[in-house]
């Protein structure tokens, strides 16, 4: 892997960016970025939600995980709904390149509604869980998944159409959210009266939610045709920046948004100062990039067709992510950058 310096070109400022502006008359307020300390590193790319023949899949968890490890990911954690993969019994492929984080697909339900919470890097298979409403079944998942110190993520919610932003605003300790899910049936865009995973995301994000954005495959088919109707793998995916290929480091730097998820897109650099945003493209070949700055209420900011794509920073936003989609379509997502008024 490269570097954390070699793949932003350079180091992200060390410390918290400040602005000062004056939108009030004689009064004079400071805006700052809340910038993490970059502590080095590299850049992992990492799949966290696959199905094996264990549950729902049509291959068994070594080829599965063959798979990805043959085509260039550094991470993955197989999902398989309500049962647990010891890493242990697939340790022939696991090396100093592939990592193997344990984890498993707590699938319960409400009335009609389906809540699968994902949970990352936990001891043993959890019982999934119930309660007496669709926001305390939600929640009683995710607090499962925190009692063992694992990492929960909550999937695709437009799933048979199961909750919304109302609900995901009452959970608490959650930082993930699909908001691409590689699977044919799962409904990102939205559709009706109800809002895409990216509109979900953003409705959150602006009422002082803070949660970060992932991309997944929610892969089932490995075997026979790749088709846009089959659950195939290569869709969906999170880049981390870790200090090594550790499971803590990986899951830490998740929850911190030290990431940005793809559906092909590939960043190079992502740079903060005091007053801007850059975001640095991996140019393929001839496709062309827009890169849509995206604020409060899901507004566009700004829109660019340069590389770098540049966001200068105005007082009166809560943050500013950005989504960068090229001309085939592919898209990858930064994780939001909050600015805080003093």
């Amino acid at each position: 892997m490269r570097s954390f310096s070699q793949a932003l070109g350079r180091v992200v400022p060390l410390v918290l960016l400040i602005a000062s502006c004056s939108d009030v008359p004689g009064h004079r307020t400071t805006v700052q970025f809340e910038v993490p300390v970059d502590q080095g590193g590299f850049w992992y790319k990492g799949n966290t939600h696959a199905h094996t023949t264990m549950s729902d899949g049509d291959s068994p968890p070594e080829y599965v995980a063959r798979w990805y490890k043959e085509h260039g990911y550094d991470f993955l954690v197989l999902s398989d709904h309500n049962v647990f993969t010891d890493p242990q019994t697939l340790s022939g492929i696991v090396d100093s390149t592939f990592l193997l984080i344990p984890g498993e697909e707590l699938t319960s339900s409400f009335d009609q509604a389906a809540v699968h919470v994902n949970g990352l890097n936990i001891p043993y298979a959890l019982e999934a869980r119930t309660s007496t409403t669709l926001v305390g079944t939600i929640q009683a998942n995710v607090d499962a998944i925190r009692e063992v110190e694992g990492v929960p993520h909550i999937n695709h919610p437009n799933f048979r159409w199961s909750f919304g932003a109302k609900e995901l605003a009452q959970i608490e300790r959650d930082r993930l959210l699909e908001i691409s899910n590689g699977h044919p049936t799962v409904h990102n865009e939205g559709g009706g009266d109800s809002p895409g995973l990216e509109e979900i995301w953003d409705i959150l994000l602006s009422n002082g939610k803070r949660i970060y954005g992932i991309a997944v495959d929610d892969a089932h088919h490995f075997q026979g045709e790749f088709a846009l109707d089959r659950a195939n793998p290569g869709r969906g995916w999170v880049t981390v920046k870790a200090r090594n290929l550790d499971a803590m480091m990986l899951m830490e730097a998740l929850e911190a948004g030290h990431f940005y998820a793809s559906t092909g897109v590939e960043l190079s650099d992502i740079v903060i100062t005091h007053d801007r945003l850059e975001v640095h493209i991996n140019r393929e070949s001839d496709f062309r990039y827009t890169t849509t700055f995206i604020g409060e209420g899901g507004r566009v900011l700004s829109e660019s067709t340069q590389n770098p794509a540049i966001f200068e920073l105005v007082t009166n936003i809560r943050y500013v992510r950005a989504r960068i989609r090229d001309s085939a379509g592919r898209v990858a997502w930064t994780q939001p950058v909050f600015v805080a008024e003093h």
